[in-house]
């Protein structure tokens, strides 16, 4: 490779280790050595995230609560601190940022990174992961694993076979012998359900897949998926990495100890929801044209009600004003929710807006005077009148 080449492997997928559950170590570090779990441990709450020494237990993401104490009895819960993870992610995007601009953030704890043009600065994509995977533990205090190959998909099946702490290099022309071992389930699109059947096919592993004729898997699974799946399955992957995206939503729910059925009681946790959502559009500087109510019943089954607002709003009050009436449009009977969500979307930068009316700029005044109070004395200090007496609940 020349100097001004662009090299065969320029993408990495960069992935902190755990990160939730570092972040609660780094912040009490009597847990160090702990099985750590982020999450709730009501009988409804999931693990979040679980400490390697937790996982070395059989925990891990998406565990039920009860389970993950009946199977690690020792097992230490904390609440998630979404504040303090977001600071972090902060800093770790600072981290990438110092070797690419051409960064695209995943999660707060992943991102794709294209440094085909920064080799002249740094040298090849497997030492500029080697520099992040430093920068992070120098910075951060965090562990990093790092996936480097040819395109997005190989590198996002690299770092995930690197974890922990490490890093995977799939050399251009060795995608193959990668990828034709690995289970069907590790392609992008295959859920159970699609394993199944593919199954019934006598298709296990991702060769047995490439080796499927594509005809086959057209009629299968639908000419759409069975045309991505094939590609994959041959590592093909020509999506490229997007700096930024703006965010397609903001929303914010809360699954309950109990069902909820008292209508005052469902009005309050709608209230709380709405302010959380506002407050969050405003720190990330958007505005909203479309509200959504999200409501899950004991059965699972779930129903979701949206409604379009003639102009875009961060407030609070408004929000929880439309989701009200959502929620009151509903047929009559006394219904129980296990899970009650409020959600954002047609976002638009706050700067777009014309000037608000008379009627929302008090009540943004007032919301603002919230934000402010929290950033200095702590989040749950400031809150609406409605809202005294309901007490603090974890997902």
């Amino acid at each position: 490779m020349t100097s001004s080449s662009r090299p065969a492997e320029p993408i990495l997928h960069v992935d902190l280790d755990a990160f939730y559950a570092s972040v609660e170590v780094l912040k009490d570090p009597s847990l160090t050595g702990k099985p750590v779990v982020v999450g709730s441990p009501s009988p409804r709450g999931v693990v979040m995230s679980a400490s390697y020494e937790a996982r070395a237990r059989g925990l891990h993401s998406a565990m039920p609560s009860v389970r993950a104490r009946r199977v690690c009895p020792d097992a230490v819960f904390v609440a998630p601190d979404f504040d303090a993870y977001r600071a972090y992610s902060n800093r770790f995007r600072e981290v990438l940022l110092a070797v690419t601009p051409f960064v695209e953030p995943i999660s707060l704890d992943e991102a794709f990174l294209d440094v085909g043009g920064a080799t002249l600065l740094f040298g090849t994509p497997l030492e500029m992961a080697e520099r992040i995977r430093a920068g992070v533990r120098s910075e951060l205090s965090l562990n990093a694993s790092v996936g480097v190959a040819q395109n997005k998909f190989l590198a996002k099946l690299a770092s995930a076979r690197a974890k922990p702490d490490g890093v995977v290099h799939i050399e251009a022309g060795t995608e193959v012998r990668f990828l034709h071992p690995l289970p069907v389930g590790a392609l992008w699109g295959i859920g159970e359900k699609t394993a199944a059947t593919l199954s019934r096919l006598g298709i296990r592993t991702v060769g047995e897949l490439a080796r499927t004729p594509r005809a086959i898997l057209e009629r299968t699974l639908g000419d759409a998926s069975g045309h991505a799946l094939l590609d994959l399955a041959l590592g093909r992957d020509d999506r490229s990495v997007v700096p930024f995206e703006a965010p397609k939503s903001v929303s914010h729910e809360e699954t309950y100890p109990r069902d909820l059925d008292d209508p005052d009681e469902i009005m309050r946790e709608i209230l709380s929801l709405a302010h959380r959502v506002a407050s969050r559009l405003r720190a990330d500087g958007y505005r909203a044209r479309t509200v959504t109510l999200k409501l899950r019943l004991p059965s699972f089954s779930t129903l979701t009600r949206s409604r379009t607002l003639p102009g875009a709003t961060d407030v609070g009050a408004e929000i929880f004003h439309v989701a009200r009436e959502l929620f009151q449009r509903l047929p009559e009977g006394r219904r129980r929710f296990r899970l009650i969500g409020v959600g954002t979307s047609g976002l638009e930068p706050s700067g777009a807006e014309q000037v608000a009316l008379v009627k929302e700029g008090r009540w943004q005044e007032a919301e603002q005077a919230l934000d402010r109070i929290e950033r200095r004395f702590g989040r749950g200090l400031a809150f609406p009148a409605a809202l005294l007496g309901r007490r603090p609940r974890g997902t």
